[in-house]
């Protein structure tokens, strides 16, 4: 399992989230979400590395932008 904490800028609320979550977790490997929008991050686990253009396109399609990453 591998699990890494990304900084998503531009949301703002419960629905935001509902939007990040929903495209994250079509991701293959993904095994869960959380988001957390009053710290502006998104931690992933999933079953292998993501690479972090798949995590980027599937947060811009969900209307928001993926800022450097961090360890979880």
């Amino acid at each position: 399992m591998t699990t890494r904490t990304y900084t998503v800028s531009g949301m703002a609320c419960g629905h935001c989230a509902g939007f990040v979550t929903e495209e994250l977790e079509r991701l293959p490997g993904v095994t869960a979400v959380t988001v957390d929008v009053a710290n502006d991050t998104v931690t992933l686990t999933s079953a292998t590395p993501l690479d972090l253009t798949d995590v980027r396109a599937a947060v811009e399609a969900a209307g928001y932008e993926l800022t450097p990453t961090t360890d979880a």
